[in-house]
């Protein structure tokens, strides 16, 4: 049985945070877990006390859930709770001092710069016909030029790419908007796939049949182009390019796009708006990549560091008269 807090609390998050549709059923998930495991425990949302939220993190502990699983866990229970707290479900809050799992800060696995372009080349390749082709090449070409996250970039819609543009304009997570700059090779792919699905736009509506708004449409229930079919096909063309498979994922795209542009320059602050990160928080995990380019810089522009690489030299010089 549902508790009746969980459809409450998520009509709150979406009305007050414009949290993402994927955001609110991994709320459900948790909550609905932790739901049950009251109920078997003879508790409901209205009467759970810090202990028993305690416990519970504990028993996730002991089925052997990640820290990452158990700390996004705690903080759906602690959003209930402080829900159910300012509604006035409860006069309290017991799970307000609760601390969650230590969690080691993991850098984001990404892709060299060249299995990147094996992957565009694999994506004009590789396909039964030029049209596949063609849109393999634009969604990887797009991916790869903005950084989109794969759910931005299967439900773009037409009206988007009207107008040969030099951004497009991305709808985000809790539906925020940003535009992000397009590559002119994106912009090549762009051209070209759009011209293809206007004239398939065109035979639809000679043969009285409904259009669709997307860019990459499908007969799926969304009606675009499904995260599935697309992790599917990515993982192809990474056999296709003879890249390993097991390196290349939608979030590795995006991290390679990131990871490139810092490591040519790009300062964190637009980093951050490129990836749509409400937070710059999120997108420092970044700055790894740019260790090797300060050490360069140092060594390069330190008059300093210049004139101990010139008195080593000079020494190693007398030494060898």
């Amino acid at each position: 049985m549902t508790e009746p807090w969980i459809s409450p609390f998520l009509d709150a998050r979406a009305a007050e945070t414009g949290a993402a549709q994927n955001t609110l059923l991994a709320y459900a998930r948790d909550l609905e877990d932790f739901a049950a495991w009251l109920q078997r425990k003879g508790g409901t949302f209205q009467t759970a006390a810090q202990a028993q939220i305690e416990d519970y993190l504990i028993a996730c502990a002991a089925e052997g859930l990640a820290a990452a699983t158990r700390a996004r866990r705690l903080s759906a229970i602690r959003q209930l709770f402080a829900f159910a707290f300012e509604e006035g479900l409860r006069q309290d809050n017991p799970a307000l001092t609760i601390k969650g799992p230590g969690q080691a800060r993991r850098l984001p696995k990404t892709l060299a710069l060249e299995d990147v372009e094996k992957l565009i080349r694999a994506a004009r390749d590789m396909g039964r016909t030029p049209e596949v082709r063609m849109r393999n090449t634009c969604l990887m070409e797009l991916l790869y030029a903005t950084g989109m996250r794969v759910s931005e970039l299967v439900s773009l819609r037409l009206s988007a790419a009207r107008g040969n543009p030099d951004m497009l304009l991305v709808r985000g997570k809790g539906d925020k908007e940003r535009l992000v700059p397009l590559s002119q090779s994106a912009k090549d792919a762009l051209g070209n796939w759009l011209a293809h699905r206007d004239g398939q736009e065109d035979l639809a509506r000679k043969e009285g049949k409904p259009g669709s708004a997307y860019l990459f449409p499908s007969r799926s229930k969304s009606g675009h182009m499904t995260r599935v079919n697309f992790y599917q096909l990515i993982k192809s063309l990474a056999a296709f390019a003879h890249v390993d498979p097991a390196t290349v994922t939608p979030h590795t795209l995006r991290h390679a796009f990131a990871t490139h542009l810092l490591a040519g320059g790009a300062d964190l602050r637009t980093i951050q708006t490129l990836l749509g990160h409400a937070d710059v928080s999120t997108t420092e995990i970044y700055t790894h990549v740019l260790e090797d380019r300060l050490r360069d810089l140092v060594e390069t522009h330190d008059p300093l560091a210049t004139e101990t690489r010139r008195s080593s030299g000079g020494s190693t010089s007398s030494e060898g008269q």
